[in-house]
């Protein structure tokens, strides 16, 4: 089939999903829409492997398919087609691949929901919005995706609508992307001001000449390029949760399971780092803004990291999880390593939606409970739950051998941004050194909370009975439970009294009181997810970021002469060993706290340390934000509010004017007594001001 053809089906193969379920689902029943949805997923999935293939493979060349005019406003030029290249063939199989599992897991997850047809409606939406941001040939159609993954997600995290958590949740996801969003479209119009175009193919080859362009400002002198690079990058910042702007993602955890896997697996948090490789010809010629691109990477990788060490809430663990990978492919854009950088995200998409669905699949066994204190001994219940959650965390740990170059997908991809950072920082990048240290830091710290969620959750012994899960059972079948989302006290101490579980609605398969394995529409996706986490990195890395990358990108990622995007450099021994050494480390020290002296880590949290508060705690980020941008929005709010429009507008003007004419009209109605003496009275005093002022007049 022509490859025109073939991403166009791609392109509107899930918007017909998604119309068709959202407008007629009532009408055609449950089964049929998550059918139509699903069978137009794993079409949109299939023909995207498709045209993969080819690309790599098959000779394929780079175009672009333009379908209509979007907006045509005097010299503004924008147009709704389709761009194959090889950032977004890459894309396509990581979106359409993920989203269609994710629809077959959400068969077996969402099977009790009554609104099953919105839901999958949503999920296909959500796909069809991501897949117009990353096929998009101009900055217009990238911003319409951008903004369309930000409804979707709104959407799905606040499906459960019914709940006031869920709502406060996707209200706050929406607002803290807006905030980036400004940023983002302060950046596309400065470009279109500077360059008079926001076509891609137009744009890039007008960056060289505009180098040293800027404005003299306060003593100091502004790099254009810079400048709206910078202003692009906010905009990743609030979609992808970097540091400053990532307060929405863990409460993003109030949507179903698998809308977790979605949004953080493959998609809306990826599109800032496709969109800051996408833009490397930009970036490139932007040294301020890559500085700036690489420290928040690198604190973001941090922050989230440290964070994860201490929740207890399974699914909170892999949010920040997400959060701390994507400051690695940030950090590595950053340094100029953009082959890395994407390579990252496509073997993370695979073992990170493995760790959702994972996670959502021991939740629906130990009914619907997310804290890991409950959890214990689940190895036996959840034989194949088991396995592929310990072969996610063996990807996301990065465990494999240098030298001889096995391991799992996340040895090579990870390890390759470690290295590009160090030869980045000895070529002279000024942050290069900067990143790779927290890179190194950062991977003892996920494998040890990494390894803690596998051990909290299937090792050691059983914190929970049968009589437990009778009881929340007994809670969701009688809709009990569903908004309590009481803060975890903060000890982690195995007698202590929690809060009843608090996720996702959907109710549970034979109810036996026991944990038990989900169906096979669950598992099925486990396991393709699997094999991805396993084989994605060995597989694809010479493409991605072997010597044969030049041919694979073709162009699609652009490099200065003097910086190397490829991973793999010549670095020190001890460079190639250090990620290894520092992973099986935190591997260590998580088997010794939560297996060989199990419960060290319920006295350690216990004892409510000054640095466990301070990390429990998110750094304390929400209540910041919430003593003073949020406090005086609303100080604001009702100066403008209750002090401007109630009392100055609304008094002097409609109020004002509706209050005298009351008054007035009550003092005419005392005149209108009725009495006839009083109107004669009245008349009297009429006439008697005529002559008065007659016999005045004449007198004058």
């Amino acid at each position: 089939m022509d490859p025109q053809a073939l991403v166009t089906i791609i392109l509107f193969g899930p918007l017909i999903g998604a119309a068709t379920a959202g407008l007629f689902g009532k009408l055609i029943g449950d089964k049929p829409s998550m059918a139509v949805t699903t069978g137009f997923l794993f079409l949109s999935a299939a023909l995207s492997w498709v045209v993969f293939s080819r690309w790599t493979w098959g000779g394929l060349e780079p175009f672009t398919v333009t379908y209509a005019p979007f907006i045509h406003v005097g010299n503004f030029i924008s147009n709704w087609s389709f761009r194959l290249d090889g950032l977004s063939a890459v894309m396509l199989v990581v979106v359409t691949t993920v989203s269609s599992l994710v629809h077959l897991y959400s068969w077996g997850y969402m099977a009790d929901d009554p609104a099953k047809p919105r839901f999958f409606a949503y999920l296909s939406l959500f796909t069809f919005a991501m897949l117009s941001l990353i096929s998009a040939a101009d900055f217009m159609q990238l911003f319409f995706g951008w903004e369309g993954v930000g409804l979707a997600s709104y959407l799905l995290i606040g499906f459960w609508h019914h709940k006031a958590t869920a709502n406060a949740a996707s209200i706050k996801a929406f607002v803290v992307n807006r905030v980036g969003d400004f940023g983002f479209a302060l950046g596309i119009m400065t470009v279109y001001w500077a360059f008079g175009t926001i076509e891609f193919a137009k744009l890039f080859p007008l960056i060289a000449p505009a180098v040293g362009k800027g404005w003299d400002f306060a003593g100091g002198h502004f790099s254009l390029i810079d400048l709206s690079c910078a202003l692009l990058f906010v905009g990743a910042m609030g979609k992808s949760a970097q540091f400053f702007l990532h307060t929405w993602l863990p409460d993003a955890m109030e949507g179903p399971t698998p809308v977790s896997a979605l949004i953080h697996a493959a998609t809306m948090v990826t599109a800032g780092v496709y969109m800051v490789c996408l833009l490397s010809p930009m970036f490139e010629y932007a040294p301020v803004a890559k500085n700036i691109v690489t420290v928040i990477g690198a604190v973001t990788a941090l922050f989230a990291a440290t964070v994860g060490l201490t929740q207890n809430d399974i699914k909170r663990v892999i949010a920040y999880s997400t959060c701390s990978q994507l400051g690695y492919m940030f950090f590595a854009a950053g340094v100029g390593a953009y082959q890395a950088a994407m390579f990252h995200l496509f073997t993370h998409a695979f073992f990170k939606a493995l760790l959702f669905l994972g996670a959502g699949s021991v939740i629906h066994g130990m009914a619907h409970e997310q804290d890991m204190r409950r959890y214990g001994a689940l190895q036996k219940y959840l034989p194949i739950t088991y396995a592929v959650m310990t072969i996610g965390t063996i990807a996301i740990t990065g465990l494999g051998i240098p030298g001889i170059e096995i391991g799992f997908a996340g040895f090579y991809s990870k390890d390759a941004i470690i290295h590009a950072a160090y030869t980045a920082g000895g070529a002279g990048h000024p942050m290069g050194y900067f990143a790779f240290a927290i890179g190194i830091l950062v991977a003892g710290l996920t494998a040890f909370y990494s390894w803690r969620v596998a051990f909290f959750t299937f090792n050691g012994h059983a914190r929970w009975t049968s009589e437990d899960l009778e009881h929340h059972w007994h809670n969701r079948d009688h809709g009990h439970g569903h908004d309590d989302h009481a803060s975890h006290a903060q000890a982690e101490s195995h007698d202590e009294p929690l809060p009843e579980a608090h996720d996702d609605h959907a109710h549970g398969h034979g109810h036996d009181h026991l944990p038990h394995e989900s169906p096979w529409t669950m598992r099925i996706p486990l396991l393709v997810l699997s094999v991805g986490a396993i084989a994605a990195g060995f597989a694809f890395h010479h493409q991605f970021i072997g010597h044969e990358n030049g041919e694979f990108w073709r162009g699609a990622i652009f490099n200065l002469p003097a910086e190397h995007g490829g991973g793999e450099h010549e670095a020190p021994l001890w460079v190639v060993w250090a990620p290894l050494v520092v992973s099986v480390g935190g591997l260590l020290v998580a088997a010794y706290m939560y297996i060989w002296r199990e419960g060290l880590g319920a006295k350690l949290a216990a004892n409510n340390g000054l640095l466990y508060t301070f990390f429990y705690n998110k750094w304390f980020f929400d209540e910041i934000y919430q003593a003073t941008f949020v406090r005086a929005a609303k100080l604001l709010g009702d100066l403008f509010w209750k002090g401007g429009d109630q009392k100055i507008i609304d008094g002097l003007g409609p109020d004002g004017v509706s209050a005298l004419s009351v008054r007035v009209g009550k003092g005419a109605g005392r005149l209108q007594s009725g009495y006839v003496y009083h109107y004669a009275f009245v008349m009297l005093l009429g006439v008697a001001g005529l002559l008065t002022y007659a016999l005045w007049a004449w007198a004058a």
